[in-house]
């Protein structure tokens, strides 16, 4: 199975807690086992990381360029903005 790099940027940890009506009530958690459902139905395996700190970000992608995922799929977050 193609394994594929999820990575949640800054903030995204709060989904669902933090301004619900405007970012809803559903949780990072949430989404990622959605995602990992239906990737999964595509024949991917998703591993999910989320951090508030760029670095933690940067070696999760230089991990992946060394462990043959087939791709990373990223959600800034925080950093989309600042």
């Amino acid at each position: 199975m193609k394994k594929i790099l999820v990575l949640n940027g800054p903030n995204l940890n709060l989904l669902g807690t933090r301004e619900p009506e405007v970012y809803g009530t559903e949780s990072l958690d949430q989404i990622m086992q959605r995602l990992t459902v239906t990737a999964r139905d595509l024949g991917y395996d998703l591993e999910c990381c989320q951090s508030n700190h760029e670095g933690e970000l940067i070696d999760q992608i230089h991990r992946a360029g060394s462990e043959s995922f087939s791709g990373i799929i990223i959600n800034p977050g925080g950093f989309t903005h600042t």
